[in-house]
């Protein structure tokens, strides 16, 4: 079987992905990545293909219930999570945006002026416990 990733699929770090949602031709693609949690950011429920792909794979599913029209993820939440997550990791907001409009096409301006304002330093975390990537 081929290995077909999903649609807009990208590595944000080592072993941290980001794509649209998966269907069964992206199944064997999704094995191979030896996945060991999904974030769905969506309000309908996982989709019954999907939920029988991670149970089999003992894949862990975090289902953040997420409007795609409300503030402050406009209609593209991960490239917003995504551009506040390189911020983190002090990119240049050139850099941010570049990747940000790569994948979200023509709905920018309110989103990357979310990402523009956001306040990386209020992000509480445990600097002994941070990933290697960050």
């Amino acid at each position: 079987m081929p290995l077909v990733p999903p649609l807009n699929f990208a590595m944000i770090a080592s072993g941290v992905y980001r794509s649209g949602h998966p269907n069964k031709q992206n199944f064997a693609f999704l094995r191979k990545l030896g996945l060991k949690t999904i974030m769905y950011f969506a309000m309908e429920d996982y989709p019954p293909e999907m939920q029988h792909f991670v149970e089999q794979e003992g894949i862990e599913v975090l289902h953040y219930k997420t409007e795609g029209n409300k503030e402050p993820f406009i209609e593209h939440r991960i490239g917003c999570l995504v551009g506040c997550l390189r911020k983190i990791q002090r990119w240049s907001m050139t850099s941010i945006f570049d990747e940000y409009r790569k994948f979200a096409g023509t709905k920018v301006l309110a989103d990357q002026e979310f990402i523009e304002t956001f306040d990386h330093n209020q992000v509480p975390f445990d600097y002994k416990h941070r990933p290697g990537w960050l």
